[in-house]
């Protein structure tokens, strides 16, 4: 037997409800907490045992390093924030290649292609053999394919990008033949190492507006980019990408053709592309420009030329340089830093 209210019973709480103090405010049973974390105390930091891994402890949201702090000499200006030109977050992926080498670079975090590729594994029901998102790699089982005469097996290794926020993620093919405990320095089948990429490629593409992130990839894996602007000790401003020199080398035409320059010549030896700066060439270039150099002025460095440099640094870093070919004519310190933020926006 269903027993029902009386209908008196059923209007008792909606009298309560009419005041609100019943449920808000600092004596309710929801009061207002958003504030509460101005009051809240700072704690030291804990102390671990010796020999206790301390990685679950780090902060889940580090605060990232501001790396484009520079303060110009003499009178003060407040400096612009770089603008947002990277042309590379057109796509959110797309394949690069260099040689024999190809990849994807992917407009999302580490920690959150990360679990994209989990999932494109399970989707496609091929078994991983071995995780670590510590070192985000991924390792699969053996895979049979009917067009091929023996098994495979892969590995996903992911990277941080160039640009903050952004990934690579590399793809290595192994045959079931020979000496399989250790992986190969170059995959066994280009070809196959290729239709695997494009596969997770396009997974990733696809199902990129709804992916979780993966906080223990995130940490590992930095998301804070491998490009910064820097100054030198002589007072000249140059970037700081860390990157091979040959990767570098080949990503600098994009970037620049991209970033309003036209490249009259190169000479690798030198390590230098010989450049013009052509300015805003449409109504949307029209709006960086002017936000770089004021909205009633010229564009007083259209028709410049110059030598952009590629200076190797070690085995993965390089200096990337801008210098006036008309020695007369130098840049001053705000124009240099405004046309090497726009290079640096477009190096992928």
């Amino acid at each position: 037997m269903i027993r029902l209210l009386s209908r008196s019973a059923l209007l008792l709480p909606l009298g309560l409800l009419t005041g609100c103090g019943w449920l808000l405010g600092d004596e309710g049973m929801f009061p207002d907490r958003t504030q509460d974390y101005k009051r809240a105390p700072e704690t030291a930091p804990m102390d671990m045992p010796n020999g206790t891994e301390p990685r679950q402890l780090q902060e889940i949201y580090a605060i990232p390093s501001v790396q484009d702090d520079f303060v110009l000499e003499g009178d003060f200006e407040v400096p612009r924030p770089t603008p947002l030109v990277a042309g590379n977050a057109d796509d959110v992926v797309r394949i690069q290649r260099l040689g024999n080498e190809s990849w994807a670079l992917v407009a999302v975090a580490p920690g959150q292609l990360w679990p994209q590729v989990r999932s494109f594994l399970a989707a496609a029901n091929i078994q991983a053999a071995r995780v670590d998102a510590g070192a985000g790699v991924m390792e699969t089982g053996w895979v049979e394919f009917e067009t091929q005469p023996m098994a495979s097996r892969f590995r996903y290794r992911i990277e941080r990008g160039v640009q903050r926020g952004t990934s690579e993620l590399h793809v290595l093919q192994m045959n079931q033949a020979g000496d399989v405990n250790s992986w190969p320095p170059a995959s066994d089948n280009l070809e196959l190492e290729g239709e695997m990429l494009r596969s997770v490629a396009q997974y990733i593409a696809n199902s990129a507006g709804d992916a979780p992130v993966s906080m223990i990839a995130d940490q590992a894996i930095s998301a804070s980019g491998r490009i910064a602007m820097a100054e030198s000790d002589e007072g000249y401003t140059y970037i700081d990408l860390g990157l091979p020199f040959n990767r570098a080398w080949a990503a600098m035409p994009r970037a620049l053709e991209s970033s309003a320059f036209e490249i009259t010549d190169r000479d690798r030896s030198a390590g230098a592309y010989y450049v013009r700066f052509l300015g805003p060439q449409g109504q949307e270039e029209d709006g960086w420009f002017d936000w770089l150099w004021g909205d009633d002025e010229d564009h007083p460095l259209a028709g410049r030329t110059f030598r952009a440099t590629v200076t190797e640094q070690g085995a993965d870093s390089v200096h990337i340089r801008l210098i006036p070919e008309d020695a007369d004519q130098p840049l001053e310190k705000r124009e240099e830093q405004a046309l090497l933020a726009l290079i640096k926006g477009n190096i992928s």
